[in-house]
């Protein structure tokens, strides 16, 4: 890929329980996540050129009344809402900024203010972006009053059970592993260790999926200098950039509903085709890869990601689990933050905290999570109704 783009500096906020720091609203956490990931790139707002700020719940230009937060300075600031990879949308947009050749210096900002509960619909006069996607969902597994995260997750979960003997202690691994890996976190919602039958044995949600298997909503904000080589050899940054090596975003194609498969309304062929082009662009194969955070919103959908990320064939996820390839020890570390799962997912600010985490992968600075040795990462955010956004990164010197 030509003009080549750095993640110079990173920050995020500690994730939280929605409401649990009184006060603490969305321009708070902006500025803590920006102010962050400037100081860590050496550099002051006003050599950020633009900023592509984003947001799932909010009013129009809340992206502005953020970044004010960090200086006043009259760039364009971008409002960014694109479900739950609204964050690495912000990120895609600011690295596409920078690879043009437009600015040499962008700030992608994410932030999120959320209601404790289950994701609510805001706007009851309109239809729903993913009707389409629910509609033919109950042809396939019909709901049974289960949220509308866990149901359409959990089908696809379901979906692979049928097809390829996958199991509930198979997905419920997924999340002991999450909750484990978190409690080496300081910046996760949650730290608790849980065992494999306190996972199974939570509340059912949706089967196979319980309470411990689900991503709860979160406070919380991240934030990424997005930076050309121009401007890393000027400010002296190679040490401590992250190239973006390979960047795409899909969205849905027609197998989405053409194909009657759950596993493909919640987006397993988007994260393929992105993961596929991704690997083409960064001239990567998933061997080379040492760490990955992945999309894991419920326990099923980081199995069938696997398959799409392309670390192993189709219908063969739950093998990776028992064989503890996805953690310490293994072929890859997966989710080493915690995951959605236990690190917490307040919308538009995930997709940053993931680019944040691999970097502070790359730089070998992950503290008591780092993966050893690590020196290719690869993110994956997705958002239903629908997109996914995958991205490569390697140390700037290698």
């Amino acid at each position: 890929m030509s003009n080549r783009v750095f993640v110079a500096g990173v920050g995020m906020t500690k994730f939280e329980k929605p409401g649990r720091r009184a006060g603490w609203d969305y321009p708070d956490m902006a500025r803590e996540s920006g102010t962050n990931a400037l100081a860590d790139a050496g550099i002051d707002y006003a050599e950020i050129q633009s900023v592509f700020a984003g947001y799932v719940y909010g009013e129009s230009t809340s992206g502005q009344r953020a970044a004010y937060e960090l200086g006043l300075t009259g760039v364009p600031v971008i409002n960014v809402n694109n479900n739950c990879s609204t964050g690495s949308t912000a990120l895609f947009l600011a690295v596409q900024a920078v690879r043009g050749g437009t600015v040499d210096c962008a700030l992608a900002l994410g932030f999120e203010k959320m209601q404790p509960g289950s994701l609510p619909t805001i706007f009851s006069d309109r239809e729903l972006p993913i009707a389409r996607h629910m509609a033919v969902q109950n042809t396939l597994y019909p709901n049974t009053g289960a949220p509308f995260a866990p149901w359409l997750f959990g089908a696809a979960g379901r979906e692979h059970m049928d097809r390829y003997g996958s199991t509930p202690e198979q997905f419920a691994k997924i999340a002991e592993k999450n909750h484990r890996h978190s409690a080496s976190n300081p910046n996760s919602q949650f730290q608790d260790i849980y065992s494999l039958e306190e996972i199974l044995a939570s509340r059912e949600i949706f089967a196979p999926i319980t309470k411990l298997q689900c991503s709860p909503t979160s406070d919380g904000s991240a934030a990424a200098v997005i930076v050309s080589e121009r401007f890393v050899e000027r400010h002296g940054l190679a040490a401590q950039a992250v190239e973006v090596v390979g960047q795409s975003m899909v969205t849905d194609m027609p197998s989405t509903f053409a194909e009657n498969s759950a596993i493909t309304l919640v987006g397993a062929d988007m994260s393929r085709k992105a993961t596929e082009a991704v690997y083409r662009q960064a001239e990567l194969a998933p061997g080379d890869v040492d760490v990955i955070e992945l999309h894991d919103c419920l326990s099923t959908n980081e199995l069938i990601t696997y398959e799409a990320l392309g670390l192993c064939p189709e219908g063969e996820g739950g093998k990776l689990v028992d064989a503890g390839d996805t953690t310490y020890g293994g072929r890859w570390v997966v989710n080493p933050s915690g995951g959605l799962i236990s690190k917490g997912h307040p919308l538009g600010a995930t997709g940053l905290a993931q680019c944040a985490e691999l970097t502070w992968q790359l730089r070998g600075t992950a503290g008591r999570r780092q993966v050893p040795g690590a020196k290719v990462a690869l993110q994956h955010n997705l958002g239903l109704g629908g997109a996914a956004v995958v991205t490569a990164y390697r140390p700037a010197e290698r």
